[in-house]
């Protein structure tokens, strides 16, 4: 290996794993009170919501959590905004039409139809996925959460031919959309991300920020090329 490559990179920030621990530590919070909430009343919900000290108690953890989520969100978009202001934003994680090819390329190599893995930049197109689903999820449950938190000020916002069924429908926006992200974080995410053999039981990326060249080479070769490649040798 080149003299002047290092062992290993940061590919996250402090400010980015900050970002990211009061995302997760908050979801899950929101999810083990908010499904004890929907349930309060049925076994084995009942008995797990005592352990929040009562229904009014998990509320307002529920609701205090879910404020912190939405400011993390929201400094985040300034976080993204300050690295345009110093040019240093890069559109890595925007999905691009070469994400399809790169996905059914490696279908393609998962069934031995393909000999080499796809040439993925800093983020593959399940990366990709998982940080705008994000962006969706925010905006379907952030956005209903408020108007269930706030129900006298979200009234105003609402026609009086709405008062029947808009409220219903906020509340099934709401615990739908959380039922699917639990499973997508749990199933998708925490997967992809922990449970893989090669990082098993955890990857330290989310608490150290960095990555070995080695791993770097091995699953971002058009990144690892970008930083490393022939010409940054000269």
């Amino acid at each position: 290996m080149d003299k002047n490559i290092p062992q290993e990179i940061e590919r996250f920030d402090l400010s980015v794993r900050i970002q990211h621990i009061i995302m997760f530590t908050t979801f899950l919070l929101l999810s083990f009170t908010g499904w004890g909430l929907k349930y309060a009343y049925v076994q084995p919900s009942s008995a797990w919501i005592t352990i929040w000290g009562g229904a009014k108690v998990a509320g307002i953890i529920h609701r205090v959590a879910g404020i912190i989520m939405l400011m993390d969100f929201v400094y985040h978009q300034f976080y993204l905004l300050n690295l345009a202001r110093k040019k240093d934003l890069r559109l890595t994680i925007v999905p691009m039409p070469k994400d399809v090819i790169d996905a059914f390329h490696n279908f393609m190599y998962f069934f031995g139809f393909r000999k080499e893995r796809p040439y993925f930049g800093k983020f593959n197109y399940m990366q990709k996925f998982d940080y705008w689903a994000v962006y969706w999820g925010m905006f379907i449950i952030g956005s209903s959460g408020l108007f269930l938190a706030f129900p006298v000020t979200a009234s105003m916002l609402f026609p009086a031919f709405t008062t029947q069924w808009i409220w219903d429908i906020l509340f099934i926006m709401h615990s739908d959309e959380a039922l699917l992200a639990i499973v997508f974080i749990l199933i998708f995410h925490f997967y992809n991300e922990h449970l893989r053999s090669e990082v098993f039981p955890m990857n330290w990326m989310w608490l150290t920020g960095k990555m070995t060249i080695e791993q770097l080479k091995h699953h971002h070769p058009a990144e690892y090329d970008y930083l490393y490649g022939k010409d940054k040798k000269k």
